[in-house]
């Protein structure tokens, strides 16, 4: 087995590019950092993140933050039953003064896109918002729109209220790259968050990086080594799902895929030109289980119980040795 670095470990030093846009989160969203280090792999990575959690803990604040840090422009869609596809992806208007047809783009043309309680809209629009976050582009009346990169929906619902809600299936599910918690903070954090509302502080965060830089460290981190004995790892999680007796749908070969960029986006985030196999164990909870749909013989197949099935399978198959 290989041992998780410490935190005196060279392995654990974060990018410190990198890392001052986790200080700039930090500013506005108190303590949530293994949430802040999803979102910058993601946006390393090129993926989508799914916040799935209760209103009212900081998941549009830390979207907007985020944005903020790497010079992004940011917009917000509000999901709601009567959103229409047009409302998100733009649509051609008729100008009677030049007789010309001109395309008026919609939210979506943005670097980062928070698309607020994704489960309240219908089925349609929630498809043309997953269309354009697999192809990178926007297609009206026949005339297909580029989408400028940085590209990264963070899309967001509540698992608590189901009423008025259109879940997402899982083949939609299948386009993030991540699926995270917040969670609820702790009562030294709530603490803190009382004591900056009193203080009344809301100054702007600084821009910490450019986006050319940004683009740079995306290009970086598809050169991240990955050794054919990690590769193999992947492979043989991806195996294991989809013969396991308790999971009737396992992972899918763009789940891998997933796994694999999201563990090069890690290891240039914590400092590193090569994954290891703690970045695999790290990574693939948060990345296959919203992919996984157990078989109707596992008792309770709520998200605690994929998690318990798919923790045994990752216990079950041998981590590589420290190859590079």
């Amino acid at each position: 087995m290989v041992n998780r670095p410490t935190a005196t470990d060279p392995l654990d030093a974060l990018n410190p590019e990198l890392d001052g846009i986790i200080k700039n989160l930090e500013k506005v969203v108190v303590g949530k950092r293994n949430v802040m280090e999803h979102l910058i792999t993601a946006l390393l990575a090129g993926g989508h993140v799914l916040l799935d959690d209760v209103p009212g803990v900081g998941k549009t604040t830390i979207a907007k933050t985020l944005a903020e840090s790497v010079d992004l422009t940011y917009r917000r869609i509000q999901c709601t039953p009567d959103l229409l596809p047009t409302d998100i992806t733009g649509v051609t208007i008729f100008h009677p003064g030049t007789h010309q047809f001109e395309f008026q783009p919609g939210p979506v043309f943005a670097h980062l896109v928070l698309a607020d309680e994704i489960n309240r809209t219908s089925p349609r629009t929630q498809s043309a918002l997953l269309e354009v976050m697999e192809e990178g582009q926007v297609t009206v009346d026949g005339v297909s729109h580029r989408l400028a990169q940085p590209f990264v929906v963070i899309a967001t619902q509540n698992p608590i209220e189901y009423e008025g809600t259109f879940p997402l299936p899982e083949s939609q599910l299948d386009r993030f790259l991540f699926r995270l918690n917040i969670g609820y903070p702790t009562v030294d954090e709530e603490t803190t968050i009382l004591a900056r509302a009193e203080a009344r502080e809301s100054q702007p965060v600084p821009v910490v990086m450019d986006r050319g830089r940004l683009l740079e460290l995306m290009a970086e981190t598809r050169a991240v080594h990955v050794s054919q004995g990690i590769r193999r790892y992947m492979a043989e999680i991806a195996y294991a799902t989809r013969h396991s007796a308790r999971i009737y749908l396992g992972m899918s070969p763009r789940s891998t895929l997933a796994l694999y960029r999201a563990t090069q986006a890690w290891a240039l985030l914590h400092s590193r030109d090569y994954v290891i196999p703690d970045d695999v164990i790290a990574l693939a909870p948060t990345v296959v289980e919203h992919r996984l749909i157990l078989s109707r013989s596992t008792a309770a197949p709520s998200p605690d119980m994929v998690h318990e099935v798919f923790s045994e399978i990752l216990r079950s198959i041998p981590v590589p040795g420290p190859e590079r």
